[in-house]
């Protein structure tokens, strides 16, 4: 029997401004993401994933603490709680991005994993952190992710999680294949002017290098008071020969579906032995700061 799994992905633009209450904020980006969960059940998908952020603005386009205040504990923390219930009732496997808190002062750039029976399976701490360019300054809310490029082992398929700007770097996509990892999905939050030339072209490059689907989410709209520009949607899955097999609108919000047959990655793999053919002893410099190799040569 083949093995297709529906899948999706939700993107969605901010429902109130940032001049509300935090409380207000969370509340409407909270329920309006229940109901495109629910769209998503109706169609039937087993395995879904939120974008970046989800129940909030991307507030890294300016720098104050106030946004501190979004943060919740993981698993512990009503979100993520509620999300396991969510999870159960539809029977669906849900990757969930929050603000998470770690300890006072000491807050990451999360990914709750949760499986179809509402089963918190574990987390993924995003590994990069810019600090670049008007508007994403990620380096004042988040500690870099301590917790490896985790598989995880759901009922319908072994999930990975790369987290926005994660996706520009090849080495952690690559540690996931070789984890195991069938479907990689990279919740992000983008805007035009500054990603859109790669975002078409990476993420279908880590899905062809190491044989797995991958699914990209970025959110819509533009987000005042800011003036860092429009996130431009363009969600998709791809498969692992690198072809876009579904893709969303720039600017609207819309819930991605694609049934992606995990036999693929199999019958790819046999022609590409890329795993096979990897030569790990000659990458050391890979794990060394710019220049060190060289000098130790």
């Amino acid at each position: 029997m083949p093995r297709i799994v529906r899948c999706g992905l939700i993107q969605a633009g901010n429902v109130v401004g940032s001049n509300h209450s935090l409380s207000a904020i969370k509340k409407a980006m909270i329920d309006k993401h229940l109901k495109l969960i629910d769209q998503a059940a109706r169609k039937k998908v087993k395995v879904l994933c939120l974008q970046e952020l989800f129940y909030g603005p991307y507030f890294c386009a300016e720098q104050n603490t106030r946004w501190y205040e979004l943060t919740e504990r993981v698993p512990e923390g009503p979100t993520t709680r509620l999300m396991q219930k969510t999870a159960a009732k539809y029977h669906m496997v849900v990757v969930v991005p929050v603000y998470e808190e770690h300890m006072p002062g000491v807050y990451f750039n999360t990914a709750a994993v949760i499986d179809a029976d509402g089963a918190y399976l574990g987390k993924y701490r995003k590994h990069h952190i810019p600090h670049c360019h008007p508007g994403f300054w990620e380096k004042f809310y988040f500690t870099p992710g301590n917790l490896g490029y985790t598989v995880f082992h759901t009922k319908y398929a072994r999930v990975g999680v790369y987290i926005c700007y994660d996706r520009h770097f090849p080495e952690g996509a690559r540690i996931l294949g070789l984890n195991g990892a069938e479907i990689v999905f990279n919740p992000s939050a983008t805007v035009a002017g500054l990603s859109e030339y790669l975002w078409e072209l990476e993420q279908p490059a880590h899905a062809v290098a190491n044989g797995y689907f991958v699914g990209a989410i970025n959110r819509v709209g533009i987000e005042k008071p800011w003036s860092i520009g429009e996130f431009y949607g363009k969600s998709y899955f791809c498969n692992p020969r690198g072809k876009i097999i579904a893709q969303a609108s720039r600017d609207r919000d819309e819930v991605v579906v694609a049934d992606l047959d995990l036999d693929m990655i199999v019958e790819v793999r046999k022609v590409w032995q890329f795993f096979r053919d990897r030569r790990p002893e000659t990458y050391r410099a890979l794990t060394a700061q710019t220049g060190q190799a060289a000098a130790a040569d």
